[in-house]
């Protein structure tokens, strides 16, 4: 209704999150799957020349099962986003905004410098997810609790090299993946999906109000997709973003591991907010209970609309999902809150 924000003001506003239900029906399907290694907060997950290649830190390492994982190559800081060409150049972006392609930096845009996100196309041009204006991939946390939508989005022509604007005022584009001569994005503080036109920047959102917030795409071997969330909803985090004053006064005294944020893991520290919410009978901790951080993986169909998904819920380990990648009928899954990268056999869903 037209009137909902003005009455809103003397009766109050309801603090509601979509329920987990119909195709995010909870489950315990990342608890119970096996971990093909430990890794410390695993990142990024990419399938290069038949290897299942993961990003942890400022290293690329080769994975395995039953082996300990390979370096395969180092960088100056944290790696934010991986991905390969279609001729096979593994591009990496890291912290302080650098983009190489096989080992070569690339000149960037000046606007350019919070690099969530790369993918490229069938014809090799290449998509670029640049998180926010103001903060770096691993401030994102700031970003949330400032209700940033900085973000934009760009593409590289694999002919001429140059990078365009495709479209901006994005609130923290942190996944791509590229459907013919368009790209579709997962915009996390929205918590939706986003479909851009390649050549006209226009956006129409394809699936929306998602019960967490939305993180990197993949492609899966039935022409649909696979979706990691990396945190959940929850509805003290809700009424926060709405209190403006109390968000500046929080971001200046507390320091930022104990926000009433988003986390990528949580029960580490007895500092942390919302152990009262973590409810516990006879010393078990409920699934139910609310919780900062969550373990969420959606399947997509070909139209964008969620199948099933798989879950690690609030008394799990395996949390913080940023990716995922499937090869061979296996899906590999990368926890960071759990520092360890899952499989899970594809067919067994």
């Amino acid at each position: 209704m037209i009137l909902d924000p003005i009455l809103d003001m003397f009766r109050g506003k309801a603090v509601t999150i979509p329920p987990l239900d119909g195709a995010f029906r909870p489950n315990t399907r990342l608890d119970d799957a096996p971990a093909l290694v430990g890794l410390t907060e695993p990142d990024n997950l990419l399938v290069a020349d038949g290897r299942l290649l993961a990003s942890s830190g400022n290293a690329v390492y080769s994975i395995a099962a039953g082996a300990e994982p390979k370096v395969v190559e180092t960088f100056p800081s944290p790696i934010t986003a991986l991905a390969l060409s279609p001729s096979g150049e593994l591009t990496v972006s890291i912290e302080s905004g650098k983009l190489l392609i096989s080992g070569k930096e690339v000149s960037l845009p000046a606007d350019v410098s919070c690099i969530t996100a790369l993918a490229y196309a069938e014809d090799g041009t290449l998509w670029l997810a640049n998180g926010s204006a103001q903060h770096a991939p691993s401030q994102w946390a700031a970003d949330l609790m400032k209700k940033g939508a900085s973000g934009s989005l760009w593409r590289r022509d694999a002919a001429s090299g140059d990078f365009r604007k495709v479209a901006g005022d994005i609130a923290f584009p942190y996944g791509l993946h590229p459907i013919g001569g368009d790209v579709l994005v997962s915009e996390s503080w929205r918590h939706q999906l986003v479909r851009f036109d390649g050549a006209t920047g226009n956006r129409s959102t394809v699936l929306t109000h998602l019960p967490g917030y939305p993180a990197r795409l993949s492609p899966s071997a039935d022409g649909g997709a696979w979706l990691a969330l990396f945190a959940p909803r929850n509805r003290l985090i809700e009424f926060v973003l709405q209190e403006t004053h109390y968000r500046r006064d929080m971001i200046d005294q507390v320091p930022p591991a104990y926000w009433i944020a988003p986390s990528l893991a949580s029960s580490r520290s007895f500092l942390e907010p919302l152990q009262c919410g973590g409810i516990r009978t006879m010393g078990i901790h409920k699934p139910w209970s609310p919780s900062r951080s969550y373990g969420l993986v959606v399947k997509l169909d070909q139209n964008i609309q969620p199948q099933f998904s798989l879950h690690s819920r609030a008394n799990g380990t395996r949390h913080g999902i940023c990716s995922v990648a499937e090869k061979d009928g296996r899906l590999f899954i990368a926890s960071r809150g759990g520092n360890c990268v899952l499989a899970v056999d594809t067919g067994g869903f």
